[in-house]
């Protein structure tokens, strides 16, 4: 359900994507990537709690915990409002000043990004409020519900682009003015639904533990530092891009971004549906079940990505050209450069589930995230040395290799996870699939001519490739069985096959 969403989705950002660019124009969009990428750059905040929050609830259901459930609601509920207050302190002090004094602004349209900053800064703390409720959403393992209401998100997102175009007013403005509105229905789509749904979200009466609020602060406080660093590895070097290059290259950034972040989505679902059980198996001392759930959703949860991931990389430069009207310089490489980086990632996403599983954050958070920061910092270092703009893309690929391996000797520490069967049943066979599918691709690509219908070919050929490739050679014997029994009983005329 999940990944049906997500295909949704994807076309609908997608186009959302075009409509934006086009009607705002390339300046205007540059703008937007950057005053959104400032006020994004507060969003570990509710990730943080996000994951702390997801984290304890799931332990709680696998202990079979009722009250330390509503435990968990009320000390979270008072924790968010505490952080609402403190973003929204920030956000009008020290945001609000770095805009008025360090933005970079083409002449004329610095009054329409006051304005924009203002709207995201007021969706954000939306945002806020409403990531508990998701995130208890994810904890029960709602997925078909979580699904619905994404659903309608984006077609409200996409009717947001449609009134974009007939209504007469600042482009800029009106478009942040209009995704704040989206917040706000989807955040009370999310409260009400909890609110009637679930027993432990109830507000007539509070629960409070003191213990647990020190606990859950302890582990938010190092997921905070590690959310810090994600959010300077992306967001803040869109804003240094914006202090080195022109509002174009900027603009080229946000588009690479937004393809990476849509297309990562496939795998990060995926990933979504297996933080749940990993962290319940945990509660319960099912190791076994644990590992199993890592180690084959690191290989499916990479799967997932690749083979949308390959075609994009291959036929990029025609996929843009289809996509946008007009195709900022360098938006062709950046976006193939982040599909790579988002590639890697995607293999780490069970394992960073899994060591939360324990609730010790400080060691795992302190070295992934100073290599995270470090990104910031090379990126800013060889920017300053006179690099090209995409060397910030290659900086962070080479990093987040680095991490993969830290992340495996820091959670083999955690819950002695055996990292030889990881590899051995993992890493192998993800290095096997993108050298037999992506080799034949790369040369079939360049033996056709160019043309549309043969990009589309290329573009076909790699599903098709990779998807038999990944069910006979990526998967083992048990989760092509597993497979088999789930197409068959999801489909009725299989049955009898």
């Amino acid at each position: 359900m999940l990944y049906f969403r997500q295909l949704l989705i994807l076309f609908v950002s997608l186009y959302t994507v075009r409509i934006v660019l086009d009607e705002l124009g390339v300046e205007d969009y540059g703008i937007y990537g950057a005053v959104g990428g400032l006020v994004a750059l507060s969003t570990f905040l509710p990730g943080s709690l996000a994951s702390a929050t997801q984290r304890f609830f799931s332990f709680a259901l696998g202990e079979k915990n009722d009250e330390r459930l509503k435990k968990t609601f009320s000390v979270n509920l008072a924790l968010y409002s505490a952080v609402a207050l403190i973003a929204f302190i920030v956000l009008e002090t020290a945001g609000l000043w770095f805009v008025n004094t360090h933005l970079e602004v083409p002449d004329g349209r610095f009054e329409a990004a006051k304005a924009l900053y203002q709207y995201a800064a007021v969706t954000f703390l939306v945002s806020v409020f409403t990531t508990p409720f998701m995130a208890i959403i994810m904890a029960h393992e709602d997925m078909k519900l979580y699904a619905y209401i994404s659903i309608l998100e984006a077609f409200m997102k996409l009717g947001v682009v449609f009134l974009l175009q007939y209504i007469t007013w600042d482009k800029l403005e009106l478009y942040g003015l209009l995704v704040l509105c989206v917040g706000i229905i989807n955040a009370v789509l999310y409260i009400a639904i909890c609110l009637k749904r679930y027993d432990e979200c109830q507000l007539r009466r509070l629960y409070w533990d003191s213990a647990l609020l020190r606990e859950i602060v302890g582990f938010t406080g190092w997921t905070v530092f590690g959310q810090i660093s994600t959010v300077a590895r992306t967001h803040a070097v869109t804003v240094l891009l914006n202090q080195s290059f022109s509002p174009a290259v900027v603009a080229a950034r946000a588009i690479s971004v937004q393809i990476a972040s849509k297309v990562n989505i496939f795998s990060s679902n995926f990933n979504a549906s297996l933080y749940p059980p990993i962290i319940k198996s945990y509660a319960a001392d099912e190791r076994q079940d644990m590992f199993a759930l890592i180690t084959g959703g690191s290989k499916i949860t990479f799967f997932l990505l690749w083979v949308f991931a390959l075609p994009m990389i291959v036929e990029m430069e025609t996929i843009l050209g289809l996509w946008l009207t007009t195709v900022p310089a360098d938006a062709i490489l950046f976006s193939q450069l982040s599909l790579v980086e988002a590639l890697i990632v995607s293999v780490s996403l069970p394992l960073a589930a899994a060591a939360r599983a324990p609730g010790k954050m400080k060691g795992y958070e302190l070295a992934l995230g100073t290599i995270q920061l470090g990104i910031f910092l090379t990126a800013w270092l060889v920017i300053a040395a006179g690099a090209p703009a995409y060397s910030v893309f290659v900086v962070a690929i080479l990093a987040n290799i680095l991490m993969f391996g830290v992340r495996l000797y820091l959670v083999k520490r955690l819950i002695e996870f055996p990292v030889a069967a990881f590899l051995r049943r993992t890493a192998v066979p993800v290095m096997v699939i993108v050298f037999v599918t992506a080799l034949p691709i790369f040369v079939f690509n360049l033996i056709l001519p160019d043309g549309f219908y043969w990009s589309a070919l290329v573009v076909f050929a790699s599903f098709g490739f990779s998807t038999v490739a990944m069910y006979y050679i990526g998967l083992d014997n048990e989760l092509r069985s597993k497979l088999k029994v789930m197409i068959r009983s999801r489909i009725p005329k299989l049955q009898n096959a």
